[in-house]
């Protein structure tokens, strides 16, 4: 990607999505929207609260068309990264052209969806044109059965950001299982988990908290904790807004090292911002 000028970098909101409702959408979508979410919106909100940078996220009822957000990521690569819904027999000259653009990952929305054995052939091709990139690969399913999908994916040595907490249901609880076997990977996996989105989980502060305290005990460090907005909050819009996902996150990181390290330094790594990338 050729970046044409440099932005100070002083905080990076990384799950956004942007769209139009007049968009072609995908068949199998599970929402469809009544309204526009523009990158001129996005951007305001950005700036309103002194934030550089933005990854925005290809939603997922606009099926694999990236077109809507490569077009905002080609306006703005100074400001934007993106991650991408590819196929998954997806070729190269794709993937590149998203490179050129500013995608930084791919997505697996797998809510609502069928598991499948993500060590076959087919999905470790996929996992590895992913990790040669220097890509990661997002995923967004609930926590019940994350600890399954993870290492079959982590076998192709490729980075995995967990969005939303990795939806539980109200918090983190090492007491369960299937979420003790997800906490006993991050010491020695490269996951990422996205602080976002508490109204999905239906997670008040405190409970979010102490979520929070999990993961840091778990992994031994805050560096591969990240922070998103997930505006404009689909399916949300009447329950929260950007200012409130700003403000939240202030309360859960009421450190200011440790805010700067999940606002800046963590995402700016995994997501290659700043003059040197």
């Amino acid at each position: 990607m050729t970046q044409l000028a440099t932005v100070a970098l002083t905080g990076v909101d990384t799950h956004a999505h942007i769209f139009q409702h007049n968009l072609k959408l995908a068949g199998n979508r599970r929402y469809s929207p009544d309204y526009d979410a523009t990158i001129e919106q996005y951007l305001a909100h950005l700036d309103h609260c002194g934030l550089s940078h933005g990854v925005l996220v290809q939603p997922s009822f606009l099926g694999t068309d990236n077109s809507h957000m490569v077009s905002a990521l080609r306006r703005f690569p100074q400001r934007l990264r993106g991650t991408a819904v590819v196929e998954r027999d997806v070729d190269d000259e794709t993937l590149d052209e998203l490179a050129e653009a500013g995608v930084v990952g791919i997505r697996l929305n797998l809510i609502g969806q069928p598991l499948e054995d993500y060590r076959s052939a087919a999905w470790q091709t996929l996992f590895a044109k992913v990790a040669r990139r220097g890509w990661s690969v997002e995923i967004q399913r609930g926590m019940e059965d994350l600890d399954m999908v993870l290492p079959q994916i982590l076998k192709a040595d490729v980075a995995v950001v967990i969005d939303h907490f990795g939806l539980p249901s109200g918090e983190i609880d090492p007491v369960n299982s299937h979420h003790q076997a997800l906490l006993s990977l991050l010491s020695s996996e490269e996951i990422w988990v996205k602080l976002s989105a508490t109204y999905r989980s239906r997670s008040n502060p405190a409970q979010a908290l102490r979520s929070i305290d999990r993961l840091r005990n778990a992994y031994g460090h805050s560096e591969r904790l990240l922070w998103g907005s997930d505006w404009p909050h689909t399916r949300f819009e009447d329950q929260t807004d950007y200012d409130d996902q700003f403000s939240m996150m202030q309360t859960l990181l009421p450190d200011a090292d440790e805010r700067r390290q999940v606002l800046v330094d963590n995402p700016a790594r995994l997501f290659k911002i700043g003059p040197a990338n």
